[in-house]
């Protein structure tokens, strides 16, 4: 039962004050000139290291063998579900190949015991563990900043289901990014005072582990436990709607096809906030592989097909660099 909990995508992490976390390593700010400080990283997929209060932590980084770092380039960070790594995050979801053919890095990061800290009563282990994982994804964008010309206007996080918690955590913590993209996740956690950010979201009204409509997953133990897990938080339009206000959006436009309904609200400063929901769709990333094991565990049934999730992500990523 237990290896199920941790599967989960967790409830929210302690939430530091936003750009407040001081790691030991690459203490930099990832928004400092694009040239890099130690040009040293080979193209194709390596394996990194970075020390964050005083933790080991890992991370993967995915440089196309054709993308030119003549100029300052966008970095994709890719965050695993419970249970995953960035290695497995890397096989799944088709980053790669998306990178190679529009143009851009992506980093996976791994999260302490497969799971990320996004709330006080979730996700797993770590929760009692003081891990600041916020901290850690700000450092690694550092150290990946130091060997590549990352440009501080393209910085993106996308995750699914406890990955995509953490990329609210960092749209909270942080401003770092110029947009999130977030697959079957939610925000967990308390956020008083983001700052205007372009949100895309992806969701299954079939998820019954982040469920569409704000009811608990089944998964939820309520937070207790060596493996604190409480997903529950409002429904995910409510939470949309909640980021539109905070972008001071437009009324959102709204179109379907098929199983597929995309909502879209425009906002100054060419900013936007998207919702794609899948009809029927369960807690899978549409368009990815295939997980069997996964299925098998958690009951799930396979990624809709309904939807590219990794295209759809990056076309709004592409439009929507940080102005000013």
């Amino acid at each position: 039962m237990s290896v199920l909990i941790v599967l989960i995508g967790c409830d929210a992490a302690r939430s530091p004050g936003r750009d407040t976390a001081t790691p030991t390593a690459s203490a930099r700010s990832a928004a400092a000139s694009p040239k890099p400080k130690n040009p040293a990283v080979a193209v194709g997929s390596t394996d990194h290291n970075i020390t964050v209060d005083g933790k080991k932590r890992t991370f993967r980084l995915y440089r196309p063998a054709k993308l030119s770092m003549s100029k300052p380039v966008p970095l994709v960070v890719m965050l695993h579900g419970a249970l995953g790594d960035g290695r497995q995050a890397e096989m799944a979801y088709g980053w790669n190949a998306e990178a190679d053919r529009k143009g851009f890095v992506v980093a996976y990061p791994d999260g302490l015991f497969r799971s990320w800290v996004v709330s006080a009563e979730c996700c797993g282990p770590s929760v009692s563990g003081g891990v600041d994982d916020v901290a850690f994804i700000r450092a690694m964008v550092a150290a990946v900043s130091d060997g590549l010309p990352i440009d501080p206007a393209r910085i993106y996080a996308t995750g699914i289901s406890n990955g995509g918690m953490l990329d609210y955590r960092l749209a909270c913590d942080t401003t770092m990014f110029a947009a999130i993209g977030v697959v079957a996740g939610k925000l967990l956690g308390q956020c008083p005072s983001p700052a205007p950010i372009s949100v895309i979201h992806v969701h299954g009204t079939g998820d019954d582990i982040v469920p569409y409509d704000g009811r608990p997953g089944k998964m939820n133990n309520d937070g207790k436990g060596l493996i604190p897990v409480k997903i529950d938080a409002g429904s995910v339009p409510d939470q949309i709607a909640t980021w539109r206000k905070v972008a001071r959006c437009d009324a959102p436009k709204t179109r379907t096809t098929g199983e597929v309904t995309t909502s879209t609200a425009h906002c100054p400063d060419g900013r936007d906030v998207e919702l794609i929901t899948i009809a029927g769709a369960g807690h899978q990333w549409p368009g990815g592989a295939s997980q069997p094991a996964a299925e098998r565990l958690l009951a799930l049934p396979p990624p809709s097909k309904a939807l590219d999730a990794t295209d759809s992500i990056w076309q709004f990523f592409s439009a929507h660099p940080r102005k000013g």
